[in-house]
């Protein structure tokens, strides 16, 4: 590679770095900005266990939503049709499988770490 290529490159890197640093128009603002202090979150109830239980939550929320609409539709109430029932079943049984996937990750990710020579 000559020094003309290298510095061609070199610029696309820094001008790719920039574009990533900056914020991308149209993405709504995060929930709020956390405060750090020596690498740690200050600000309360934004943890991992906190996103994990309330993944757990909606998913629960989905599959007793689902439920309840079969049973109104298996007691024949005329305001629950086949497709919505259906569509509610799938969405519980798609969020139920993500959820389970990221619990085999984050499992697989501790014994990794577990297994981490020290």
């Amino acid at each position: 590679m000559s020094s003309v290529d290298i510095n061609s490159v070199l610029s696309q890197i820094r001008t790719l770095s920039q574009q990533a640093g900056a914020k991308p128009a149209g993405l709504p603002p995060l929930r709020g900005d956390i405060a750090t202090q020596g690498g740690q979150a200050t600000q309360p109830g934004n943890g991992f266990a906190d996103l994990v239980r309330e993944g757990i939550r909606n998913v629960a929320d989905a599959q007793n939503g689902a439920s309840a609409q079969q049973r109104a539709f298996e007691l024949g109430d005329p305001n629950t049709d086949l497709a919505t029932v259906m569509v509610a079943s799938a969405k519980a049984q798609v969020s139920f499988r993500a959820m389970v996937e990221v619990r085999n990750r984050v499992v697989s990710a501790y014994q990794e770490v577990m297994n981490m020579p020290l």
